[in-house]
């Protein structure tokens, strides 16, 4: 069965020749694919048209993908990534996948096994777009509604969009600044944008977090917010 076309796959990796032959793979599979061979290449096509999911390499000529993987995940949270790198060691495995890659695999591969895990990675992403959960809290975005517990909370448009972009961080700290530009779209620093904020997240506290219920909206002192579940 041919995968959608509309499945773009950016492939960032400096091997011209490797690159190459992925790109054609995943093209017979059905797949588009655009390639970048370094981090400035990879975030111009970024901006160009968003992917389905990005395929990285960690060693670029122009930086490491771990940065690249970070900017990655500011852009979209919900991006599916797979590291394809020759790094083997646990510690580089582990800095992917804590970093924010989907999955991670070492070269050389069979294709046929990076195929299926694309093919996973991107089955697993539609049903994240349709819902998130954190603990006892499901968001539903379709229908943006919001509840803990099997109990609807009522919020404000802005109080879920705020909820649901923390949502798909998937337990990383949001700073103040990323909650601004990715909810509000507001991108230099305002003081009335800091009281703004201020009050939608102590509203958005006071309704997810009420009596009965574990804490899952955190403030982390000096850096942002994050959803999760206490550790």
């Amino acid at each position: 069965m041919m995968d959608r076309p509309q499945d773009l796959i950016l492939i960032v990796e400096d091997d011209v020749s490797l690159a190459e032959r992925l790109a054609q793979g995943l093209r017979e599979a059905g797949f588009a694919c655009r390639i970048a061979g370094s981090v400035r290449d990879a975030e111009l096509l970024l901006d160009e048209a968003p992917p389905a999911l990005v395929l990285l390499d960690m060693g670029l000529p122009d930086g490491d993908g771990a940065a690249l993987l970070e900017n990655i995940r500011g852009r979209n949270a919900d991006l599916p990534v797979i590291i394809s790198t020759a790094r083997s060691g646990i510690a580089d495995r582990l800095g992917g996948l804590e970093g924010g890659a989907d999955d991670y695999m070492v070269k050389p591969y069979a294709f046929e096994e990076l195929l299926a895990r694309i093919r996973i990675q991107l089955r697993h992403s539609e049903r994240v777009q349709l819902q998130r959960s954190v603990g006892d809290l499901t968001i539903d975005l379709p229908s943006r509604t919001a509840s803990r517990g099997g109990q609807v909370l009522d919020l404000t448009p802005r109080e879920f969009d705020l909820l649901a972009y923390l949502a798909s961080l998937r337990g990383q700290v949001a700073t103040r600044q990323m909650i601004q530009q990715k909810v509000w779209n507001v991108r230099s620093a305002m003081a009335s944008m800091e009281n703004v904020l201020d009050v939608h997240v102590s509203r958005l506290r006071q309704k997810l977090d009420g009596p009965g219920h574990a804490p899952l909206l955190h403030t982390v002192r000096g850096v942002g917010l994050v959803l999760k579940e206490k550790e």
